[in-house]
């Protein structure tokens, strides 16, 4: 088991970049953070660091275990919470914008549940606008959507994203032809921006597929029908955008939001808001 005061340090000079860094983060001087470096190294049998007089940066090696030392103090924090009587606990009602399933969001949620086994978890996956009701309504206490950029001006910015055109690579829309588009049911904000940016080019268009769940769209999409709409880092490996090739108007951005319900348990909220800004889930601007 590798010390986690070996593990901290580490990821103090990951963050930083920096020896010096690292040592005034931690309060601790900087050949102890030269120390620590080292005997991490030798536990492990790797170089971890590789810093020169004006360069500090992980290996490949660095950056494999910096993943698992936030991890392994992630669960180091939880054992001693647990056990002193500490542990986040309550009951928490998440709801998550079912495209944002293609992000790491699962697997946050999966080693949350471990890291927190009082916090009773209920999720609930649908669109933004009817997680949105269901939050102001008090049936909700968090919830993970996309939003106008600016909307509202409340909540947790997570990350801003360009929405893009997006289809298959032997997509094809003759000219002067009807954009076909696979949207979700209305209301849908990809669906409306959509529609606003082709009626604001003048360019005409029809509906080939409505659905409720990412997974229709993407299947629609895949078998040809149509293209979609989709934030830029949500894009599967076997789809490419198609805005260029089409001369298709922009779409502007979107942003994605962590909004709380107010008269909810903080502390529940609190732990799994940390958990996923920790995470980079979309690009940040």
């Amino acid at each position: 088991m590798y010390d986690p005061v070996l593990l901290k340090t580490f990821l103090a000079v990951a963050s930083t970049r920096s020896f010096t860094g690292a040592a005034a983060q931690l309060g601790i001087s900087q050949p102890t953070v030269s120390q620590h470096v080292r005997k991490l190294e030798d536990s492990v049998g790797r170089i971890l660091v590789a810093r020169d007089t004006r360069d500090v940066r992980l290996t490949d090696n660095g950056d494999a275990l910096a993943g698992f030392a936030r991890t392994i103090l992630a669960a180091h924090t939880a054992a001693v919470d647990y056990f002193s009587g500490s542990a986040t606990r309550g009951r928490l009602r998440f709801g998550a914008a079912d495209d944002l399933a293609l992000t790491q969001l699962p697997r946050i949620l999966r080693h949350f549940r471990q890291l927190n086994p009082r916090v009773n978890l209920e999720l609930t996956v649908d669109q933004s606008a009817p997680l949105y009701r269901r939050l102001k309504a008090g049936h909700l206490d968090l919830i993970f959507i996309k939003q106008s950029v600016g909307e509202g001006g409340e909540g947790t910015l997570v990350g801003t994203d360009d929405l893009v055109w997006v289809g298959q690579e032997k997509t094809m829309i003759e000219p002067g032809e009807p954009v076909p588009l696979i949207t979700y049911r209305s209301p849908s904000l990809s669906r409306q921006m959509a529609i606003d940016a082709l009626e604001g080019s003048g360019r005409t268009w029809r509906i080939t597929c409505t659905t409720r769940e990412v997974n229709g769209v993407l299947a629609a999409v895949r078998a040809g029908i149509g293209i979609a709409v989709f934030p830029r880092s949500l894009i599967p490996d076997d789809l490419v955008t198609v805005s260029n090739r089409f001369g298709l108007p922009e779409l502007g951005l979107v942003d994605f939001t962590l909004l709380a319900n107010p008269s909810a348990a903080r502390e529940p909220i609190d732990a799994l808001t940390s958990a996923i800004l920790n995470r980079t889930l979309v690009r940040r601007r």
